[in-house]
């Protein structure tokens, strides 16, 4: 019967009474919420992923480039006596504490005192095994810091100074430091600007090269470029010549006219040779005539060779 129902909260009369209210809730909800927030700005969008990701590599490398380069060490005490006579540039010498002393520690010692910028500490045997990864130091580890790698266009202002045409060797998948210390020292010696090596599968600055180049690598400036093929035709821009040395080369080398101005000699591998994009990009590919038994010479001595002709023609000898 009406009115008398046993369910609770059961609407007996048609009348409507007091409702509760949204609170301003769906007023709210209909009011503009503005401009919609690019892709990188809102949460969980896969743009917003990624610039979060490039944010947190760009704290780790500076302006989001290139990695920082990280000191190199010598360890041993032969190598490090040697990096030592040679005038490699270093900034620490850690001596294990407790060491026996040799004669190469003693040399060590007295090299790293005779130059004021080496700073000699001394350290634990553990502290130097986990610097060197657990190699065999002797008690002895040389600090190197980092290269300070030049432009490409630096090469071409060190030639303007001196008022000279430049003269630049760039290497083409070269990995040996040993070959680029060499080529280096083969620079200072024949009248040189400069030389260009790519930054990636590249030989390096490091205390090998160092050591090769006898001191020289300390006044012959090293560049380091991020295209090598780009590089090159920026030096073809600027009024160089790209002279490849090939094995197939189309000229001989001897008496090459192109030696005899701006020029910049590219030398690839002692195995591959020049990459297919940078053979392309040189002007001139041009070969070492060799009437002997060997049929390649590695990058030290083929870019001695050229340079000793350039230097020749250049002087007019």
């Amino acid at each position: 019967m009406p009115g008398n129902s046993p369910r609770r909260n059961r609407r007996t009369s048609n009348k409507k009474g007091a409702t509760v209210g949204s609170g301003g809730k769906r007023r709210r909800g209909l009011e503009g919420k503005g401009p919609t927030p690019p892709a990188e700005m809102r949460p969980g969008h896969a743009k917003q992923r990624a610039a979060a990701a490039k944010a947190r590599r760009s704290q780790t490398r500076p302006g989001g480039g290139r990695p920082k380069p990280t000191a190199e060490l010598v360890v041993g005490r032969n190598p490090v006596v040697e990096a030592l006579r040679e005038g490699v540039p270093a900034n620490a010498l850690y001596v294990q504490q407790f060491i026996d002393s040799d004669d190469r520690v003693k040399e060590a010692l007295a090299l790293a005192s005779e130059h004021r910028g080496i700073r000699l500490a001394e350290a634990p045997r553990a502290e130097l095994d986990r610097m060197t990864g657990g190699l065999n130091h002797q008690g002895l580890v040389l600090q190197i810091p980092p290269y300070d790698y030049a432009h490409p266009e630096d090469l071409l202002d060190a030639a303007a100074d001196a008022g000279e045409a430049p003269l630049l060797v760039a290497l083409d998948g070269v990995t040996d430091p040993r070959n680029l210390g060499a080529v280096v020292r083969s620079v200072a010696a024949f009248g040189g600007h400069g030389v260009v090596v790519p930054e990636r599968r590249s030989a390096g600055m490091t205390a090998g090269a160092w050591k090769t180049s006898a001191g020289t690598a300390a006044r012959i400036p090293v560049a380091r470029a991020t295209n090598l093929t780009r590089a090159l035709q920026a030096y073809q821009k600027a009024g160089l010549q790209v002279v490849g040395l090939a094995a197939d080369g189309e000229a001989e080398i001897g008496g090459l006219a192109a030696l005899d101005g701006p020029v910049v000699l590219v030398v690839g591998s002692e195995g591959r040779g020049l990459s297919r994009l940078v053979g392309e990009v040189c002007d001139v590919r041009a070969r070492i005539p060799m009437p002997g038994a060997a049929e390649s010479l590695n990058a030290g001595v083929a870019a001695g060779v050229v340079l000793y002709e350039a230097a020749r023609i250049r002087t007019g000898r």
